[in-house]
């Protein structure tokens, strides 16, 4: 098969287009023919490398996958080849604590596709079964790969672990990754008033037709938790979805008391000072969580093929060039998400 590799950490030039051995399926796995995949600001972190990471070389990146099933190992019920499906990257090892109470994202042997496994920017992936879900005949594949690994993470931080309800303020730092868009129509499926910052008007316009109600245009405005406070008559907002890391401290005074920080990331920084004090005396919760269970996966992909979600797609390319692609979201020039046509 063809696959996206590289065999040493570094710039988008290390994506090399090349010939690798076509895997089997083992027992329980499933071999599914890829369409297309989608990139996500991990394969960039994995690319590059940092302290600790250990792969076997050559690594083939990439979480998001949709395609055929072409073969089947031994022990897998429900499946059949041809069948259409889209890829959980999720993986829990099914046999732990954590796996056999329904919270696999919490895996004592947890692993995300594309990061420690070989992953989607090949002709094709192994995984378990466990690990798929069925689409619609209609149902595009480019969407559905654009989907799968930012609805199930925006979904579990937004309703799993943060409980979001009807009528509440959410405030969401940042207009168009794929995380923020979806968070965007998931509060507003739910009911919540999303308020958005954004870096530009391209980006806010976005934020806009997915159906955000407020609109803060950072690069006019240094200090944006002022204006949200300004903008919802003094009261802050009862969450925000920060993923970005360095910015906690504008969330935090943006917050209303009791409010909740819901974090998955930190796009731009791993380590950064906060202030205690706004913590503990504004009664603030910081809720982190990592991608989704599988009931979530399943709720929200149900969700996106019904069309009650809808993923914005950025630009498509050719497999042979992820190199492109990556320097693309690597230049944070993509409305939505980018895919890679296999």
């Amino acid at each position: 098969m063809k696959a996206i590799l590289f065999h040493e950490h570094g710039s988008p030039d290390v994506l090399k287009y090349a010939d690798f051995p076509t895997p089997e399926p083992a027992n329980g796995q499933v071999l599914v023919k890829l369409h297309a995949a989608a990139l996500n600001r991990v394969d960039l972190f994995v690319r590059a490398g940092w302290a600790g990471l250990r792969l076997n070389l050559p690594h083939i990146l990439g979480a998001d996958g949709a395609g055929e099933i072409a073969a089947l190992g031994e022990d897998v019920d429900g499946w059949q080849v041809g069948d259409r499906v889209v890829i959980n990257a999720n993986l829990g090892c099914g046999d732990c604590d954590f796996c056999r109470a329904g919270q696999d994202n919490l895996c004592d042997n947890w692993h995300l596709l594309g990061e420690t496994i070989h992953g989607t920017y090949a002709d094709f992936v192994l995984v378990p079964s466990k690990q798929l879900f069925a689409l619609p005949d209609s149902f595009d594949f480019h969407a559905a790969a654009a989907a799968s690994l930012v609805y199930q993470t925006a979904w579990h931080s937004l309703i799993t672990r943060g409980k979001l309800r009807p009528g509440e303020k959410v405030l969401i730092v940042g207009a168009s990754g794929g995380v923020n868009t979806a968070s965007i129509e998931i509060a507003r499926l739910t009911g919540a008033s999303p308020i958005v910052i954004g870096s530009d008007g391209k980006k806010l316009a976005l934020a806009e037709s997915l159906g955000a109600d407020i609109l803060i245009d950072r690069s006019k405005t240094d200090n944006w938790s002022k204006e949200v406070y300004k903008l919802t008559n003094r009261e802050g907002v009862d969450v925000v979805v920060d993923n970005v890391g360095t910015t906690f401290p504008q969330s935090f005074r943006a917050l209303k008391k009791g409010g909740r920080l819901l974090t998955v990331g930190n796009t731009a920084a791993p380590q950064f000072e906060i202030d205690n004090r706004y913590i503990f005396a504004k009664h603030i919760s910081i809720i982190g969580s990592t991608m989704g269970t599988l009931k979530d996966f399943n709720e929200v992909m149900s969700l996106v093929v019904a069309g009650k979600l809808r993923p914005v797609l950025d630009r498509s390319f050719p497999l042979k060039d992820a190199k492109l692609a990556h320097e693309r979201l690597e230049a944070n020039e993509q409305m939505g998400k980018i895919t890679l046509e296999i």
